[in-house]
């Protein structure tokens, strides 16, 4: 072999190796930027997705408000149709109920206890305690 040759052949494998490892970095160093690609692919995707289900919700808020007004709309004229009624037949409005009575009736319901009438619970102060003992001494209360 002649000087030259091995020169031409030393270029050329250092050229093919150059070319080689080259790539070989481009793969490496271009896999983090691919992954960085799918993450924001997906994340546009989710997006997309939270913006369909937000104008859904809104849609389905909007839908429930009009079933709301339609319903309460009906309840007036009822309301209305009924006293009318009334009115056509000279009877008496029809009683609304006393609202301020169920509130009363209400404050008058006793706490609920462990025990019946009568009975002592298990969780009251002498449970467990031979007639003429005294309860122990209670901790200070906060």
């Amino acid at each position: 072999m002649e000087l030259g040759n091995i020169n031409e052949m030393l270029v050329i494998a250092c050229l093919l190796a150059g070319v080689g490892i080259g790539a070989l970095g481009y793969h490496l160093l271009n896999g983090g930027a691919r992954s960085a690609q799918k993450l924001r692919k997906r994340l546009a995707e989710r997006d997309r997705e939270l913006a369909e289900l937000r104008s859904q919700l809104s849609e389905h808020f909007e839908r429930a408000d009009n079933l709301l007004s339609a319903l309460l709309a009906s309840g007036r004229s009822l309301q209305e149709e009924i006293h009318d009624s009334a009115v056509r037949l000279d009877s008496p409005q029809p009683s609304q109920p006393d609202l301020k009575q169920a509130d009363e009736q209400k404050d008058d319901v006793d706490a609920p206890r462990d025990y019946a009438d009568g009975n002592r619970g298990t969780l009251s102060e002498d449970f467990g305690l031979k007639s003429g003992q005294t309860p122990p001494a209670q901790p200070p209360r906060y």
